[in-house]
């Protein structure tokens, strides 16, 4: 989330899509419901489905299955060709007037650097015309042919209503309808929220159809406000933690990167990160890559991270491909992975294509569980029959189960949607021989380090260095891993400007990561939790809901990341010379010497808005401003565009029918044997989509009686035309089938689901709630990732699970 869940009171326009937040996260949705009565604001969804978010809304679209990406460059084209944008903000706080390379094109599809052999781009013409100074190249005038605008307006162009409407199956009076609506919120004065959740993520072109969003709300001015931003609202209540603390597969901690095989220097790994300005006089976060960098590497392997040594540089593990969850099992079914830790989670009822998860299970030596709950993945071995067919005497897998404590039965804090950093207190004490996760691992390390030290290896330093500091070794208390993220001085930090003023002295904790050196003399396990946990103490455990300002800003109720700020970019909530768009709901204003306000400024307090050269409100990009278009960071093109599901009802795109290259996202990975696993529109004609219930959570609930109770039985949801089509009845027993499986369960007929016209042809809509599986005390079910693609998203290989197509009969 760039603002965060309270905030929400403050729009005046929702835009849920992507998502279901009533269904899905309702104690977030009071807050919806707070702006509708506080605010007069309006609730727009737009959905596959008739959803009990829609059920709440001021005006409902539907929309075909994975097709966001095509309604939303439909908007921007409305906004663009009827003026429906906020000039001062689009002409100060993003790159419109950024002059693009020559070489860059968008023919057919394609963007320039396509390697059709490696599915891959080379972006090296998606970048700037730079100046003999090294700074891009900006038209003030907005009018050069290939400053960021005017390609912007060309390559959306191509998205009139009524192809929208052909592709989405949006009727055209109601996507323009969304239109009108969200126009609206180009006035200084009105702002827009987006909530979204895997609705957007869970496709292989998933990060492009955010990023559609956030260009869309760029466009109205709508980050940095108030009421404003691009909210993801994350599932359990600390996955934001997980992505914090770096437990994706090319990440460090506080989103640093884990060095590329080519990068085997520390002077080679910090050239594309420590970015260097593109416009004069600004400043970039990541322009303090090393601080963060070297204060990360202090933190694990102290006194064994030194200048000589590159600060331990050569510890890190250098990745030549991305090892994700696709990637791993991947790899186990080629047979070069021979052992799994699973910590937390259930990949036989989470991950694609359940046939080639167990297939690869069934190849290791040994599984490692880790969880409080039995779960599928723990007994992926046996035979459930249909639910499970396999044959067990033939799988030679060892699996050990280390039951683990809940959320519940220890100390720590979670971190939300909103970066809030909420301490807890251990409410009861684990049943059994539970651990918590922290003492499992703890004691792991210390036995692999033991055989280290007893037999030696082939590399053993990183281990035997790696600083383990905890009073009792074996169980890390919570209180200390939280001060060790945060960070503390080694030495006396001193200031910069006056080396006689001591900032922190040595041992203590650190107030803030603007006080991260790179000379050795701090250490922080995660930079952007730095402040959390200061020499004042727990700033997590802050229980203080004052709202002096009364829109919502409790920054004395919990931390939030980074510094404690409560809505990103704030900056951007003022017009250039920093007086608030709107004076009733002030973030943060420039009073002429400083910035202060209801929020931590995102910007440096003294910097004058009105300088020729004025720090802009962006200050995580090089270029101080938000990026229309997107020289870096995506991998599958620096604009969005609308590519086809792998699995789709279309032959063909709409947008490109005579180029099959560009039916489904060109530079998605797709692993050998997974193309041909993909399901066709004649065989499997019907969208599908997974989704979740209120009544159930994940696996979990699958372990609780009255949950089981409340939705006793699992089923899938249809619409009335395809039911009378099929002459399935509602209450019927239905079997659903794709190319790699199929499920059976009670079919609920339902006007929730409408019949779409798509390219000239009826789509119906297949929903399927993900609850169920063999394992547990709710009535046994089929698990819903027997039918999913193994293809997931061009830049985060997160799976295609929202949108795929089957086949439905009457079972």
């Amino acid at each position: 989330m760039t603002n965060h869940w309270v905030d929400i009171k403050n729009a005046d326009l929702v835009l849920i899509m992507g998502g279901n937040a009533a269904e899905a996260h309702p104690c977030g949705f009071k807050w919806v419901i707070e702006a509708k009565h506080h605010n007069k604001a309006k609730l727009l969804v737009v959905d596959p489905r008739f959803t009990r978010s829609a059920a709440m809304s001021d005006y409902y679209a539907p929309i075909r299955a994975g097709s966001d990406i095509a309604l939303l460059a439909g908007v921007i084209n409305y906004l663009l060709s009827k003026d429906k944008i906020q000039h001062e903000y689009v002409k100060h706080y993003t790159n419109a007037s950024f002059i693009i390379n020559e070489g860059y094109k968008f023919e057919d599809g394609l963007f320039s650097g396509y390697d059709e052999a490696k599915r891959r781009y080379d972006n090296a013409s998606w970048t700037y015309e730079l100046d003999e100074k090294g700074f891009a190249k900006v038209d003030p005038t907005l009018t050069h042919e290939r400053c960021v605008l005017q390609v912007m307006k060309r390559h959306f162009s191509r998205y009139t209503p009524e192809l929208v409407s052909k592709i989405t199956g949006t009727p055209q009076d109601k996507f323009l309808k969304c239109c009108e609506m969200i126009a609206e919120t180009s006035a200084p004065g009105k702002v827009m929220t987006i909530m979204y959740a895997l609705g957007w993520t869970q496709h292989s072109q998933g990060s492009q159809m955010i990023r559609t969003g956030a260009l869309m709300q760029l466009l109205l001015g709508n980050i940095g406000l108030p009421g404003g931003g691009m909210n993801a609202l994350r599932g359990h209540s600390n996955i934001q933690g997980l992505t914090d603390l770096g437990l994706l597969s090319t990440s460090l901690p506080g989103y640093l990167s884990l060095p590329r095989e080519t990068e085997q220097d520390l002077e080679t790994y910090y050239k594309p990160r420590a970015t260097k300005p593109l416009r004069p006089n600004q400043m970039s976060f990541w322009q303090n890559y090393p601080k963060f960098f070297v204060s990360l590497q202090k933190a694990w392997w102290g006194k064994a991270a030194t200048k000589e040594n590159d600060w331990a540089f050569h510890y890190l593990p250098k990745w030549d491909k991305t090892y994700d969850v696709l990637q791993a099992f991947e790899l186990m079914n080629q047979g070069k992975l021979n052992g799994y830790i699973c910590q937390g989670f259930n990949p036989v009822g989470s991950f694609p294509n359940k046939k080639k998860i167990i297939d690869g299970l069934s190849k290791l030596k040994y599984l490692v569980i880790i969880d409080p709950l039995n779960t599928e993945t723990a007994e992926f071995w046996r035979n459930f029959g249909e639910h499970n067919d396999v044959k067990t005497e033939e799988i030679q897998t060892t699996v050990f189960r280390f039951p683990s404590t809940c959320f519940a039965e220890e100390d720590g804090s979670l971190t939300n949607s909103g970066r809030w950093l909420q301490w807890h207190w251990k409410g009861a004490e684990p049943p059994g021989e539970a651990k918590g996760d922290a003492e499992i691992i703890a004691e792991i390390f210390l036995r692999l380090k033991s055989m280290y030290q007893k037999e030696g290896g082939a590399f053993p330093d990183p281990i035997l260095n790696l600083t383990w500091p905890y009073k009792i070794p074996h169980s890390p208390a919570a209180d200390e891993l939280a001060m060790e993220f945060n960070g503390r001085a080694l030495a006396d930090v001193t200031d910069p400007k006056d080396p006689t003023k001591v900032l922190a002295k040595a041992g203590e904790q650190l107030a803030g990561f603007g006080l991260l050196r790179d000379d050795g003399s701090t250490a922080s396990g995660c930079w952007i939790y730095t402040g959390s946990w200061t020499q004042a103490g727990n700033q997590m455990a802050r229980r203080d809901n004052s709202d002096p300002w009364g829109i919502g800003q409790t920054l004395n109720w919990a931390w939030a990341w980074p510094a404690n700020r409560r809505v990103l970019y704030n900056a951007a909530s003022c017009d250039p010379t920093g007086k608030p768009w709107n004076g009733k709901r002030r973030l943060i204003a420039w009073n002429g010497e400083r910035w202060g306000g209801s929020d931590v400024p995102d910007i440096r307090p003294d910097a004058n808005p009105n300088d020729e050269e004025a720090v802009r409100p962006f200050i995580m990009t090089a270029e101080g401003v938000a990026r229309l278009f997107a020289p870096t960071g995506l991998v599958d093109g620096p604009l969005p565009e609308h590519y086809e599901p792998f699995e789709s009802p279309l032959a063909n795109n709409p947008m490109h029918p005579k180029n099959d290259k560009a039916r489904a996202n060109p530079a998605a990975r797709v692993f050998k044997g997974d193309m041909e696993a993909f399901g066709k529109p004649s065989e499997y004609p019907y969208v599908a989509t997974s989704y979740r219930l209120t009544e159930h959570f994940h696996y979990w609930t699958k372990n609780v009686r009255t949950s089981a109770i409340i939705q006793p039985q699992q089923f899938v949801e249809i619409g009335e035309e395809l039911a009378k089509e099929k002459g399935i009845a509602n209450g019927g027993m239905v079997k659903v089938s794709s190319k790699r499986g199929f499920i059976k369960a009670v079919a609920v007929v339902t006007k929730r689901i409408p019949t779409l016209e798509v390219d000239g042809k009826k789509v119906h809509t297949v929903g399927l709630p993900n609850h169920w599986g063999f394992v547990g005390v709710a009535k046994p079910g089929y698990l819903v990732n027997t039918l999913t693609p193994f293809v997931g998203d061009a830049n985060t290989q997160t799976p295609e699970f929202k949108s795929f197509t089957v086949n439905i009969e009457k079972a």
